[in-house]
């Protein structure tokens, strides 16, 4: 199973409340009213203004790609619908965010601006926002960041085989692909009408790129139905590995700038388009020093605390600096479970894979040599540096680069199918707009 990475997004919505909320702080106040209900939850107008307002900074050096004021309130709106859903069903399942982390996070985007957490309260009832809406809309985030990574833990897996039949693509082609993409959604067990519909609204859409009368990024804004719409449809920079095979097949035919489709997938019609390419054929060499060596642990426990480890500690020092065995006295005294039983012997590793105290220590030795004890969050330790090597990991390093790859593009299809479902199952009734009426019942 691959495991995913924790990653915290304070980009995109959260920080262009930095810059938007002077603009709309006076105008939000008097509009709170319900704008849509989903299940159990609700929308308000000025959590929709706060974020279309959001939308409105991103684009301030681009405005001409946005649609209409009510078009992109829709897209708004459902976006803010996923959050909600997704917030939810995170709920359910027992996913919670500490006080903790939460706190941890507003550092960072304290530490992002360049201020203190403390300048940043004050910034933010300058401008007319809550500290405590601000860390909801944080909460709201890593919520949904935690939950799409429990996702692809439990349903994402990436099989050694894969990432060799990758790694003979890239060995074969090398390019890299900066893609983007609008999608027409259809719903599960589409109609033929609706399948009809759908197919007609993206051969328009083509149609408007076409002619020139709307660049790509400005049609997904308007009219794309896939998660990044507001950003344009641009889906980065992907190895064939991570593109699906019936896209990848076009890619090798495509120009820079070349837009095709429609083309029908399990999620709606899409249309894709080549940004640009590049050569990703060169992995990176990457060497490391690792190191092999013993240690023998004492343990601070609530039955023996750090002095009474300490002291242990230091009576076998002094028996080892006597002559005895360093790997004898491990199997006799050390109680690490894991090594105790071969002398304390760790294997290979690279400095820092027992932690940065235990790694200071270890490189700071020459080999054969003994530490004086040293402490950790584990206990009491001493260790003897049996020798040092260079390693060139660049292949291992490969591997674990494509396999990264492979599984962030199985969980996007999965995810974005889990979320249609999840929005298909939902009850939604839009208060406001061209949509004000139930969009779904359950």
């Amino acid at each position: 199973m691959m495991t995913m990475k924790i990653r915290l997004i304070l980009a995109g919505m959260l920080a262009a409340m930095m810059v938007a909320t002077p603009v709309t702080a006076q105008t939000l106040q008097p509009l709170d009213r319900i704008v849509a209900v989903v299940d159990e939850d609700v929308i308000l107008q000025s959590e929709l203004d706060r974020a279309v307002a959001n939308v409105t900074a991103q684009y301030a050096k681009n405005p001409e790609r946005l649609p209409p004021r009510n078009v992109l309130e829709r897209q708004v709106l459902e976006r803010l619908v996923l959050v909600k859903l997704q917030v939810a069903r995170a709920a359910s399942t027992g996913i919670r965010i500490s006080d903790d982390e939460l706190n941890n996070a507003m550092g960072a985007v304290a530490q992002q601006n360049g201020i203190s957490v403390e300048a940043l309260r004050q910034r933010l009832a300058a401008d007319g926002l809550s500290v405590a809406e601000f860390r909801n809309s944080i909460r709201d985030e890593m919520t949904v960041q935690r939950l799409r990574q429990s996702f692809g833990q439990s349903r994402v897996q990436v099989s050694e085989s894969e990432v060799d039949a990758a790694l003979a693509t890239q060995a074969n082609t090398g390019a890299q692909y900066h893609l983007a993409h609008i999608l027409v959604g259809l719903p599960e067990g589409a109609t033929a009408d609706q399948i009809a519909t759908g197919e007609r609204k993206v051969e328009g859409v083509k149609a408007l790129i076409d002619k020139g009368e709307l660049d790509f990024a400005a049609a997904a804004v308007r009219y794309s139905d896939s998660p990044n719409a507001l950003e344009g449809g641009d889906l980065g920079w992907r190895s064939l590995d991570e593109i699906p095979v019936a896209f990848a097949n076009l890619l090798k035919d495509m120009s820079a700038g070349q837009v095709v489709g429609p083309l029908r997938g399990p999620s709606g019609f899409q249309l894709l388009k080549l940004v640009e390419t590049r050569d990703g054929s060169q992995a990176a060499a990457r060497t490391v020093t690792e190191y092999n060596a013993r240690h023998i642990l004492i343990r601070v426990t609530p039955v023996q605390d750090a002095n009474a480890a300490k002291a242990k500690i230091d009576t076998l020092k002094a028996r080892i600096a006597g002559g005895a065995d360093f790997a004898a006295v491990a199997a006799e005294s050390s109680e690490d479970a894991n090594s105790k039983g071969e002398g304390g012997d760790l294997g290979w590793f690279e400095a820092d894979a027992f932690g940065p105290v235990f790694g200071k220590q270890i490189s700071g030795l020459q080999d054969g040599q003994v530490s004086a004890p040293f402490r950790t969050e584990a206990g009491w330790h001493i260790t003897q540096r049996v020798g040092s090597r260079q390693t060139d990991v660049t292949n291992a390093n490969q591997r674990a680069q494509v396999r990264e790859t492979i599984g962030r593009r199985k969980l996007e299809d999965e995810y974005n199918r889990y979320l249609q479902e999840l929005r298909g199952e939902a009850y939604v009734d839009f208060r406001t707009g061209a949509n004000a009426a139930p969009a779904n019942g359950g």
